[in-house]
């Protein structure tokens, strides 16, 4: 007899922490972690002092509404009607306990057993896992060399069982910023063919484009047809908090309240109310995180003829993420544990973001910068640079 949970791997990130056991790092080169795009410094001094307030109200310490705190989906849903240049309202927003529930409850209000979600490659892990121990099958999109999605791949890949496709846009784990026309284009095909497009939009807050990343919440009636999800977690460094959203439509909402209700009944309170301060107190403060990132990543783009020049290639760079395909013979999941132990540097290999049939993952690493400042990604590039592994033939190049 299989459980739900032996349906799918043990939890990436967990599995590389078990490379660092026997590691030792000396004090000249210390453990250079990109491994988990997960801010590691805590929430700015205000917000802390607004949370310890929180503490101090009775009702933080309490059951509250299984869909979140009101004022809090209201003003989520007042931000993004201004951000998106749409209408959203507080009716349309739930509150999660992360992102990750999030997409676990919509796909359980969506998905039976047997039906199917599309999810482009590479993928979010947690994604596939959680399809997987729902009993639904993953169909995977290619993306190739550019790591964006094709609609008219997304429509070839449509059945009657199919009840979903996925975006993540800026993406986990690629990086790249998926165009508007792109993300227009899929949403026109999941309208046109009934599906419901789920756009996990955990990352942007670091988007590098001045202007909506999409139209979508400007389409007539788009809560039939997008399922919008958001994470708390990266802007305001909330990450042990759990707070996410859900933006849908009422009658999508009141399936997920059942989810959410026998799961956790309701979320954090703390973290909501943190949320809440964040948004309404550090637009100013986020504005600043953004451009530190935003320099980040420009740094790796400065730093790219290191690796360039001994054959690397960047594949996609954003958000978070700088997405690598590596020059050597051997599949990055031999060498992930390989480049603790010999430059001090933990990575995921691409493997982990693949299909098991897909040999593309095997030439790729995912590199999560957000906790690696500009001088740290010289450094990293640097060690990378450095390796004197065998490299791959030719052909394999090809």
């Amino acid at each position: 007899m299989t459980s739900r949970t032996q349906t799918t791997f043990a939890p990436p990130v967990m599995q590389a922490r078990r490379w660092l056991q026997d590691a030792t790092f000396p004090e000249n080169r210390p453990l250079i972690n990109v491994s988990q795009a997960a801010p590691i410094d805590p929430p700015p001094a205000p917000l802390r002092a607004a949370m310890a307030d929180a503490l101090e109200q009775p009702e933080t310490h309490l059951y509250g509404p299984v869909l979140g705190l009101p004022a809090l989906r209201a003003e989520l849903a007042a931000k993004w009607s201004q951000d998106y240049r749409g209408t959203v309202t507080a009716d349309r927003v739930a509150i999660t306990s992360g992102c990750n529930q999030a997409f676990a409850a919509t796909i359980s209000a969506l998905c039976t057993d047997g039906d199917e979600v599309i999810l482009p490659t590479p993928w979010y892990f947690n994604h596939k896992m959680w399809l997987d121990m729902a009993g639904v099958t993953t169909v995977p999109l290619p993306t190739g060399p550019d790591l964006l999605p094709d609609p008219e791949a997304v429509r070839a890949l449509i059945t009657e069982r199919t009840r979903a496709i996925v975006l993540v846009t800026p993406n986990n784990p690629g990086g790249v910023e998926y165009p508007g026309d792109t993300v227009q284009a899929v949403f026109d095909l999941a309208r046109e063919t009934g599906i419901k497009l789920i756009m996990d939009e955990t990352y942007r807050d670091f988007d590098s484009r001045p202007s909506p990343p999409h139209p979508l919440l400007s389409a007539p009636d788009w809560e039939k047809t997008l399922v919008q999800l958001y994470s708390f977690s990266k802007a305001y460094r909330l990450t042990g908090h759990r707070v996410g959203a859900i933006v849908t439509d009422e009658a999508l909402l009141s399936e997920i309240e059942k989810f959410l209700d026998t799961v956790t009944i309701c979320p954090s309170q703390l973290g909501q109310r943190a949320a809440l301060w964040g948004l309404q107190n550090l637009g100013g403060w986020l504005a600043a995180e953004r451009a530190e990132i935003l320099d980040r990543r420009a740094a790796i783009h400065d730093h790219l003829p290191l690796l360039e020049d001994t054959g690397w290639r960047l594949m996609g760079c954003g958000a978070y993420f700088a997405y690598l395909q590596h020059p050597f013979a051997a599949s990055s999941a031999t060498l992930a544990p390989d480049l603790v132990h010999e430059i001090g540097v933990l990575a995921l290999p691409g493997t982990m973001f693949m299909p098991a049939s897909d040999p593309a993952g095997a030439r790729q690493f995912r590199i999560a910068f957000a906790n690696v400042d500009r001088a740290g990604i010289e450094t990293l590039f640097t060690r990378l640079a450095g390796l004197d592994w065998p490299l791959a033939t030719p052909d394999r190049d090809a």
